[in-house]
Order: structure tokens, then sequence, then C-alpha cells
């Protein structure tokens, strides 16, 4: 029974410590990379504005061969819409928000069935006439006490990972 009790207080203390740790972190996150591409900007481009062929590329869908995808809408255009559902990286919603033909595709990702928008973009940059900067990033709000992932889960290496892919399906 002692044994028991010693248990059962560590874990009480463990789980106030994580509270108190979470209520100190930031609500926020952003995550992100960029890549060079060896390819031209509008090429780029018109591949990346497609949020189909993510999943070609991102490290996410990558994970579950056999996540749920559907889609609504004119693909690459404002107002298109991606839901999935994973056992493995969870559910979602995307939504393209803003397009600047042969520049940025901008997003809402939703996450779990919330209402709160995550701010995505995917950015190219020319840097000469067949090199191209690709920037993949994300801003959003993570709720109090689940910002204490954070501590343990780096999404910038997924998005790395992603635009890895990426550039090695645009440079074959």
């Amino acid at each position: 029974m002692k044994i028991l009790k010693t248990i059962l207080i560590g874990l009480g203390i463990l789980i106030v410590i994580a509270l108190v740790v979470a209520l100190i972190l930031p609500k926020t996150f952003h995550a992100g990379s960029h890549i060079l591409v060896n390819k031209n900007k509008q090429e780029v481009f018109n591949y990346v504005k497609q949020v189909k062929k993510q999943k070609e590329y991102d490290n996410w869908s990558r994970q579950d061969p056999d996540i749920q995808q559907q889609y609504s809408g004119e693909d690459g255009t404002v107002g298109f819409t991606y839901t999935w559902k994973s056992k493995k990286v969870g559910d979602g919603k995307q939504v393209i928000t803003k397009v600047v033909e042969g520049e940025r595709v901008e997003m809402d990702l939703y996450f779990n069935d919330s209402d709160q928008a995550n701010k995505s973009f995917l950015a190219v940059d020319s840097i000469g006439p067949n090199q191209s900067k690709v920037t993949w990033e994300i801003d959003g709000k993570i709720p109090f006490p689940f910002n204490v992932v954070t501590l343990f889960f780096d999404m910038n290496k997924d998005f790395q990972q992603g635009l890895e892919n990426l550039k090695q399906n645009l440079e074959k």
C-alpha cells in the first residue's frame, strides 16, 4: 500500500509540474522551413498551389497510407477545401484563403474539429532563371494545457522533410 501511495503522489507531482510549465509556455506556435529548387518560379508555383499535390510531398500524408482525404472546389483557387481523417496524424481541414498568382498561396488549417484557424502559406521566390526558393510556414494557437507538447515536438522537421520531398519530386 505504501508503494502505491508513493507512486500516486509522484504522479500527482508530475502532473502539477506539467501544468505549471504549460502555464508559462506560449500558447502560440510558429513552424516552417524553406528550400531551393532547381526549377523556374512559375513551374514550382503551379505545382505548390495545387493542394491535391501536397500528398505527394507533405510529411504527414506520407505517415499514414490509410489517410482518408476529401476535396471540394477548384484546386488552386480561393475556397478550395481539403479535409482528412487519420488515426496516425489526426483529423483536419485546409482551406485556400488567398492566391497571389505566381507567388503565394495562403491557407487556413483547422485541426481535430477546431474552429480556430491556423494560418499557413507556401511562397515561391525566383532566385534565378531556373532556381526558386520555396517557403512553407504556419502560425497558430495551441490551447493550455496541450501547449506543453511543444517541448517534445518539432514541427519544423516535418516542414523541412516535406520541402525536401517537394524538391525531389520537382527535380526528377
